[in-house]
């Protein structure tokens, strides 16, 4: 797909490893599903908690592996008075995750800066998209206030994508980082957008020096403006890891992708590949799930087993930690995968 430096595994037979992803037609109607049935994102992928209290409410249109019951404990009170009182935002709630009551309850969340408010009109997720209003000068001292608070070691921090910004962002995300490490000394890992016309904003958030950089490939590129819009670009995607290994090779560098929108097998494996040629260290996998009916329909809900066979295939092309599952998000278990994370 490109001839950036470092092969492929060539033991990968796409062939015989995995049936098409995208050829199983048991995803329901989406003009026929209820709205506790349809989900969002974390970051991308998440899922609306109903009412009865279930994060899934039991549906004969859900396969049996998404649904899950409420975590105990108060400490999801805890973690929402706290981000209430300090009036911050989390892609938990914006994006409506399906983990964020688990989160919430281990006293986690994963910190949305740049407002509520994205200027992408993005068909898988959940965020509110329009105009934003003005960046609020004191975020970055409450978003370090909320991790000390919470006890936090790995502080995730994203932000909705800011196309109106002269550095789309990139000064403020340098702020909150250092407020975070001054603050706390807690490893931070940033899910950025992906600047694509500013990369002096890019190169400012590189500066501050996140342990982890995150942006995700989301979808295959036959996906690519069809689910991420039009101002997207798969070789950006790639060509911005590069760029962040390139000025500072000890950020471990992250992505994820979106399974369930039609992709095929050998799309994947090819993204995959491109992923690992950019020296791409972290990966993660998880089920797209509509977060509501002007959404991009869920073609096909992808089997726990298949998950796990893709971690291994991941694993044998060189990534250094993979998580893959049905309710894998980009920031779940962040903490994780950075600390247990071989030394390359």
């Amino acid at each position: 797909m490109n001839d950036s430096p470092m092969k492929a595994s060539s033991d990968i037979n796409s062939k015989s490893i995995l049936p098409i992803l995208g050829s199983d037609a048991s995803a329901p109607n989406p003009a026929s599903q209820t709205d506790s049935a349809r989900m969002g994102g974390c970051g991308s992928m998440g899922g609306t908690i109903p009412a009865s209290g279930k994060l899934f409410e039991p549906s004969r249109r859900l396969p049996s592996w998404l649904r899950r019951e409420v975590p105990k404990g108060n400490g999801n009170q805890f973690t929402s008075e706290l981000l209430k009182e300090l009036k911050l935002e989390t892609v938990c709630e914006n994006a409506k995750c399906p983990n964020r009551m688990e989160c919430y309850a281990q006293k986690t969340a994963t910190f949305m800066i740049l407002g509520n408010v994205c200027t992408r009109p993005c068909g898988f997720c959940a965020v509110s998209r329009g105009r934003p209003e003005n960046l609020q000068d004191d975020e970055p001292e409450r978003v370090a206030e909320a991790s000390a608070r919470l006890g936090l070691k790995h502080v995730v921090i994203t932000s909705v994508t800011r196309d109106d910004l002269p550095d789309g962002g990139g000064e403020h995300f340098y702020r909150c980082i250092l407020a975070v490490r001054e603050r706390t000394g807690a490893a931070v890992e940033v899910l950025t957008p992906d600047f694509v016309r500013h990369r002096h904003g890019l190169d400012r958030v590189i500066e501050a020096a996140p342990e982890v950089f995150n942006h995700n490939m989301e979808t295959v590129p036959r996906l690519y403006r069809r689910v991420r819009g039009p101002k997207s670009e798969y070789r950006w995607t790639l060509e911005l890891l590069a760029h962040v290994k390139a000025r500072n090779p000890a950020i471990k560098t992250k992505s994820g992708l979106m399974l369930g929108l039609g992709e095929t097998r050998e799309e994947l494996l090819e993204c995959l590949a491109d992923l690992r040629r950019y020296h791409c260290d972290f990966l993660t996998l998880g089920q797209y799930l509509q977060p509501g009916p002007r959404y991009l329909p869920v073609v096909r809900y992808v089997p726990p087993e298949e998950f796990d066979e893709l971690r291994q295939i991941a694993k044998s092309m060189g990534f250094r930690k993979v998580a893959s599952g049905p309710f894998v998000r980009s920031s779940y278990h962040a903490r994780d995968m950075a600390e247990d994370a071989p030394v390359a």
